[in-house]
């Protein structure tokens, strides 16, 4: 349902819905992972545009977090 919807639709439920896991750069894009009914979801943002990806349930989770590791705080998962 959620990859049916307007780009400006999937946007705001992010914002009101999402939970942020993860934030990394890749080249000239900032990209935000978020968890959101179940399912990851990347939101890239460039200059003067943004992408929502997501990916299928059958997606190896490790796989999906493997680029974002480097840049995350695991204490904030232990507290």
């Amino acid at each position: 349902m959620f990859e049916r919807l307007p780009l400006r639709s999937q946007t705001d439920a992010l914002a009101r819905d999402g939970i942020i896991l993860a934030r990394r750069r890749y080249n000239n894009w900032t990209v935000t992972l978020y968890t959101l009914n179940n399912a990851f979801v990347e939101l890239w943002t460039g200059k003067e545009i943004e992408v929502v990806s997501t990916f299928k349930k059958s997606a190896n989770a490790v796989a999906i977090l493997e680029p974002y590791v480097a840049d995350m705080d695991v204490q904030d998962f232990l507290n």
